[in-house]
């Protein structure tokens, strides 16, 4: 390994209906990547261990105040149906969600950290998929690298204007916890 080359791997999990999760996922992947080595799969094709991962990152939309089910998504799955919405479902966006994919979690990364796409209006209101992915992860004997983070999305589901270099920023703050928790 070179100087260059980040010593530290991160996996980030995401499960996305419309796509802004999935864009959110991957602008965090680009503000970590000068921080470690960083691999973005959707939950469908996530494994149940991550033996190689120093760090576990997971995201996901907030459904009825919390992390989807599977007949949220076949309901959000109709507003594609829209054309007023247009809105392009996801592949796969009705297969497995992050929900069930934590069920069946093995050993995973000691740290982790947690994000969501929700309404923009109040937590209280909106709820939180980052919330409920936290406590499941710390259930399973994860600890917390940072504090869960929301990016917000308008009525139809599509992401706020600065929500992805929001994101980017997001990551190179990981990056640098991760840094700092690796020196300790």
């Amino acid at each position: 390994m070179n100087d260059t080359t980040p010593a530290a791997r991160a996996a980030i999990v995401y499960e996305s209906m419309f796509g802004s999760t999935r864009r959110v996922a991957e602008a965090i992947a680009e503000g970590l990547r000068p921080f470690a080595s960083v691999t973005v799969m959707k939950v469908k094709d996530a494994p149940e261990v991550f033996p190689d991962s120093d760090l576990l990152l997971i995201g996901a939309p907030t459904h009825v105040h919390s992390l989807s089910r599977p007949s949220t998504r076949v309901e959000a799955a109709t507003w594609g149906d829209d054309p007023e919405r247009r809105l392009t479902v996801e592949p796969d966006a009705e297969g497995i969600g992050v929900r069930e994919w934590l069920e069946t979690c093995g050993d995973i990364p000691a740290r982790f950290a947690a994000f969501d796409t929700r309404a923009d209006m109040t937590e209280l209101f909106s709820g939180s998929a980052a919330a409920a992915i936290d406590k499941r992860l710390r259930r399973l004997g994860s600890h917390r690298l940072l504090a869960k983070h929301s990016f917000l999305v308008d009525k139809d589901s599509v992401l706020e204007a600065g929500q992805l270099a929001d994101a980017r920023e997001w990551g190179r703050t990981i990056g640098a916890a991760l840094r700092t928790a690796a020196a300790v």
